[in-house]
């Protein structure tokens, strides 16, 4: 029996945003998991288009972040979005981070307490119909498991194949074997039979992450206290250059998809043994823009 296809996060960026819902048009038509754009261009927007233009793919935000809208202006996104597609959509939150934070001119306050605060009173809006499941974004084991207490789902990004099985401990047994409750890793991929071209481009993909605390305190407890120290040091030293070398082999193998087809595919196999329900693959190419990307993950899964 081959192995169900993953999901894809599409991201439909100025200017390609037409050609980009008729690619996801064809994700739909090739029998993809589902469709999970981020939160730059338009998430929510884009949701939009998608509850209009696919009949039967699920889709999702991933993610939103919590403090870009009001709770009412979220709930009658949603509450539409889930209405008109017949409930295939999943609103994906999440707490972002700090340059999102500056960006949006925010001042966020503890993490969970304020996403337990934001689905409290998401839910208590009741004037727009239905709402749809609220998946939540983590990375830490104290979401992860307020993920099972309060949501339908969980969602990572960048996360540790080799850590995976601890992150899901958080979660009650039932949960992690409840096909209903959704679990899903953002995973940096790159197709490439140059695997040396392959794994530079998701060092540049996962660069920024790099700068993030949260990430760091994320992959140290992941083990990789090493490189997330040589990290540490080179930003300390303004090295800021140096910081994608400090991405091992070991570590970019673990959380990131690389190289041939056949091991991509392989990859993601792991990915869902490793009880990660719905892989979502984040294309990237090392020939050519997203468009590419995108093209190289259908020859490889069909």
């Amino acid at each position: 029996m081959s192995e169900p296809l993953p999901a894809l996060c599409l991201i439909a960026v100025p200017g390609r945003r037409r050609a980009m819902i008729d690619l996801c048009k064809e994700t739909e038509r090739r029998g993809y998991a589902g469709i999970y754009p981020p939160s730059p261009f338009g998430n929510m927007s884009m949701g939009e288009a998608l509850a209009w233009n696919t009949t039967s793919i699920p889709f999702g935000t991933s993610i939103a972040p919590i403090y870009q809208r009001t709770i009412v202006d979220f709930a009658q996104s949603a509450a539409m979005m889930h209405e008109i597609s017949g409930g295939r959509f999943r609103l994906g939150i999440g707490i972002a981070h700090g340059p999102s934070h500056v960006r949006m001119g925010v001042t966020p306050g503890k993490p969970l307490a304020d996403t337990r605060a934001f689905i409290e009173k998401f839910r208590a809006e009741t004037t727009f119909g239905p709402l749809p499941p609220i998946i939540v974004a983590a990375l830490r084991k104290r979401m992860v498991a307020l993920s099972g207490e309060l949501a339908e789902g969980v969602v990572f990004a960048n996360a540790s194949l080799s850590h995976m099985g601890e992150s899901l401990a958080a979660l009650p047994a039932a949960k992690r074997n409840d096909p209903d409750f959704f679990i899903g890793n953002m995973i940096p991929t790159c197709i490439s039979d140059d695997v040396e071209a392959a794994k530079a481009v998701n060092r540049r993909t996962l660069t920024n992450y790099g700068f993030l605390p949260n990430y760091r305190n994320y992959w140290r407890e992941a083990g990789y206290g090493e490189e997330m120290d040589a990290i540490e040091k080179a930003i300390a030293e303004g090295r800021r250059d140096d910081v994608p070398k400090c991405f091992s082999d070991k570590w970019l193998a673990d959380n990131t998809l690389f190289g041939p087809a056949a091991k991509v595919r392989e990859g993601a196999a792991a990915w869902r043994a490793a009880g990660v329900h719905t892989p979502i693959l984040v294309p990237s190419s090392a020939a050519g823009n997203q468009m590419k990307a995108i093209e190289e993950v259908f020859a490889a899964f069909g």
